[in-house]
């Protein structure tokens, strides 16, 4: 059979914009529909303007803290419409450059949402244009997930619309704690905004390392951000004076803001898709389903990216994308190393990780030796913060393997990528112990810890 296209990729975000350009420079025949902007949750509306808020937020302590080196000036004031218009004119240059790398490679970009009518058709719904694809690659990603029971739900925004905001509001509420409910309280505060955090759980990052959990509870705290463990909130509703939201928490206390903000997770995006037609199967929560090499149970249809429900992370997507190109147009069947996957969280201080949690390694390895090194970096002496850094190293005590790493404070992100190379290079404990330190710097820590601070044999911690 004749198909209009060898790829047809449903969603323009990182996963999907890489299979097109791939497939395209290949020489062939590649289309792309997207309903929204180029770039998905990532470039609009997620990774890369949050980055941008991160770095604005920093700069209030930078300020407060440069007195302490000499320097006075007057007082700092945030512009928040000038930020924005910043922000937006970055996010269109990237989208622009994303639309040009489809358009160079030849790709046909529909501007409109798509869904499947059977296993090789798809239709253009805003046109009502169908059209074949030999190999049809799914790329939507996920959605805020907002509880169905929440009362006065369309007065919260996500962290869809907290780009967006017209004025800086004088308060807000964020509920999750998850990364992206600790990143926006972190720089909501450090915008100068009054913020509250509540949380069902009774400690924020879950499934992080317990440690680095409590710590950065302790140290957000401590600059002021108001955490509510095990609660939730159940009413929001209009205010007639002061703030514009009056919030009611599962604990019945009552709060006023100007804003609430809803990060409680996210979906797969995979509503109306036609997906049941064309006979691909999901999960429970919605999740297609695929093998190793991101085929799902319809031989012709893939997925990619936080549409599967695996590892939410937008490299992860790009990764799986070029294992797609592979496995179908280069005769290569290559499928994704999802083991050992280097993460941050741009928090303030930030987190960097990867390999197990303490409390994990300690079950899974019958010998634990942790390395481990919290201290006050050399800038916080002067400036009087007490907010320290923190690095820890976990060994497999038979092996001299690095099974799990740490990282928190300024540079953890940046840190914990190239340490991610030597934990998935396999490298021994004792290769770290021969690299010579780069002084004075925080990263030196991960090479001068030769002794471990404390073991866990057969699960059982010995000091």
């Amino acid at each position: 059979m004749n198909y209009d296209f060898d790829l047809f990729v449903i969603g323009g975000g990182s996963g999907g914009v890489r299979a097109a350009r791939l497939a395209g420079n290949l020489g062939k025949r590649v289309a792309l529909a997207e309903e929204y902007r180029m770039g998905g949750t990532c470039v609009i509306r997620g990774c890369v303007p949050k980055k941008l808020m991160v770095y604005a937020s920093t700069y209030s302590e930078a300020f407060r803290e440069s007195a302490a080196f000499g320097w006075s000036h007057g007082e700092a004031v945030f512009d928040w419409p000038k930020f924005i218009m910043a922000k937006d004119n970055e996010i269109s240059r990237l989208e622009a450059l994303y639309r040009k790398g489809l358009t160079t490679n030849n790709v046909k970009i529909f501007d409109s949402r798509a869904r499947l009518v059977d296993r090789h058709t798809i239709e253009i719904m805003a046109t009502g244009q169908r059209v074949t694809a030999q190999t049809i690659l799914i790329a939507t990603g996920g959605y805020v997930a907002i509880p169905d029971d929440l009362v006065g739900q369309e007065l919260c925004i996500t962290s869809n619309e907290i780009f967006d905001l017209k004025e800086k509001p004088n308060s807000i509420l964020i509920a999750g704690g998850g990364y992206i409910a600790v990143e926006f309280a972190n720089i909501m505060h450090g915008l100068g905004i009054e913020t509250t955090l509540v949380y069902r759980g009774d400690l924020i990052l879950r499934k992080f390392d317990l440690e680095v959990r409590q710590l950065l509870a302790q140290f957000m705290a401590d600059k002021g951000i108001n955490i509510i463990y095990g609660s939730t909130i159940k009413r929001v509703a209009s205010n007639d004076h002061g703030p514009k939201l009056r919030v009611t928490l599962s604990n019945s206390e009552e709060l006023c803001v100007d804003e609430v903000l809803l990060a409680m997770g996210r979906a797969p995006n995979t509503q109306a898709l036609g997906l049941e037609v064309a006979g691909v199967a999901v999960g429970q929560n919605g999740a297609i389903i695929v093998d190793k090499y991101m085929r799902t149970n319809v031989a012709n249809i893939y997925a990619v990216g936080d549409v599967t429900d695996r590892v939410q992370l937008t490299p992860v997507a790009i990764h799986e994308a070029m294992c797609v190109v592979e496995t179908v147009f280069r005769n290569n069947p290559t499928s994704p190393d999802l083991e050992l996957v280097p993460t941050a969280v741009f928090s303030q201080p930030e987190i960097g990780t990867i390999g197990l949690t303490e409390e994990d390694a300690a079950k899974t390895y019958t010998n634990l030796e942790v390395y481990r090194a919290l201290f006050r970096p050399m800038r916080n002496t002067i400036t009087g913060n007490s907010e320290q850094t923190l690095m820890k190293l976990l060994v497999d005590g038979d092996t001299q393997l690095i099974v799990g790493a740490h990282l928190m404070g300024a540079g953890a992100s940046e840190m914990v990528q190239l340490l991610g190379i030597a934990v998935k290079g396999k490298l021994t404990k004792q290769i770290y112990d021969k690299t010579m330190a780069v002084h004075p710097t925080a990263a030196e820590e991960l090479v001068t810890m030769y002794h471990a601070s404390y073991r866990y044999q057969n699960g059982i911690r010995i000091n």
